[in-house]
């Protein structure tokens, strides 16, 4: 298989898709890779590299899409790239369900969008989030320490507090990979954390694991406001595997939170889970509501990107072997957590949370 990977043209996107050993991996199982020249740049990873790992590299985006027969991404396509499309089978993150106008153009175009974000184990566990998932997270408590700063607008609260002044409270919505891992550094940070999530055994199990050393609370509306009004910095981390997040807290208990609070709402790629919420990006990446400072770029790991690039591999790689190895079909045929992942195919909606968001029918898929 022609396997092509372009670069990034989201604002400030400098995570790559593969890196040189994952390109390595594809050529000794007889496969031709393709990377847009600069590709790896914003990573740190050279041109030079992917040539010593076996493979071409191309003047431009549009001779990678022309040459190749499945593209491997980051970041969802956009408007320069939707004429570039046709029948190509596309591994990437999409969140269609957050854009009904590249819903419509894969569907057009009838590529095969396989999305990172909904290939899901039998645990229920999302694989291919996870690795990004954990880097938003981390940063998320970061990014929230400097909405704080009275310079970005906030109250000018230290999260960890000093000797006899108290700490920030640092409210976190949703105990997934991502709430997790912001729940860690906030405390270690030194923070007062509270977390909230509607399933007790992942309250259960990060009260154990944090020796007590955090408040868990079931969600609920009037959990969630009560922690939201008290709290410094309040982190969204909610996610239905390829819907829209749910808006757990609403403009009226935003404009009830402390003056120079903040906001930061990981949960951006899916539509967020505050009203208020309205993508950002890097270079300028907060917005003041209600004296609320928030911050909510979409593509968060992209702010580590070498760090989120091989993490991001490290993930996808075999799942990407797969499909070039056994073609897209028997690939998803053989793993139900691929199956799972395959949002467009051949002009129909094949996820139903995608589906749902546009009022769509949901073909299923049928390789008999």
């Amino acid at each position: 298989m022609k396997v092509g990977v372009p670069t990034e043209i989201k604002a400030e996107e400098n995570r790559v898709a593969l890196t040189p050993a994952g390109a390595a991996a594809f050529v000794s199982h007889g496969h031709n890779v393709f990377i847009q020249k600069g590709a790896g740049s914003g990573s740190g990873l050279t041109d030079e590299e992917y040539q010593a790992a076996g493979a071409k590299i191309l003047p431009d985006k549009e001779a990678v899409w022309a040459e190749t027969d499945m593209i491997i991404k980051v970041k969802e396509p956009l408007g320069p790239e939707f004429d570039l499309m046709e029948k190509q089978i596309l591994f990437t993150y999409l969140h269609l369900a957050a854009d009904e106008e590249l819903t419509k153009k894969l569907l057009k175009t009838n590529i095969v969008g396989i999305a990172y974000e909904t290939i899901q184990l039998t645990d229920k566990s999302l694989p291919l989030l996870a690795p990004m998932s954990e880097v938003a997270g981390r940063l998320s408590v970061q990014m929230g320490a400097r909405c704080l700063e009275a310079i970005s607008g906030g109250s000018g609260i230290l999260i960890s507090g000093v000797s006899g002044v108290p700490p920030a409270k640092v409210v976190i919505l949703g105990a997934g990979i991502a709430g997790s891992n912001a729940c860690f550094v906030a405390v270690g940070m030194g923070a007062r954390v509270t977390i909230l999530d509607v399933n007790p055994v992942k309250l259960r199990y990060i009260h154990d694991v944090m020796g007590g050393h955090v408040v868990t609370v079931m969600s609920n509306r009037a959990n969630i406001e009560e922690e939201v009004l008290s709290a410094d910095l309040v982190i969204g981390s909610v996610l239905i595997p390829g819907a829209k997040a749910p808006k757990l807290v609403t403009r009226d208990m935003i404009s009830r939170m402390k003056k120079g609070s903040a906001i930061v709402d990981i949960a951006v790629d899916q539509g967020g889970c505050m009203e208020t919420t309205k993508p950002t990006t890097h270079s300028d990446p907060i917005y003041i509501v209600d004296d609320v400072v928030h911050y909510a770029v979409a593509n968060m790991p992209g702010a580590v990107p070498r760090t989120s690039t091989f993490a991001l591999t490290n993930a996808t790689l075999s799942y990407a072997l797969d499909i070039a190895d056994k073609g897209v079909e028997k690939a998803v045929k053989d793993d139900n957590a691929l199956m799972k992942g395959v949002n467009v195919m051949d002009g129909n909606v094949t996820c139903s949370a995608v589906a749902d968001a546009f009022d769509m029918d949901c073909v299923d898929l049928d390789f008999s």
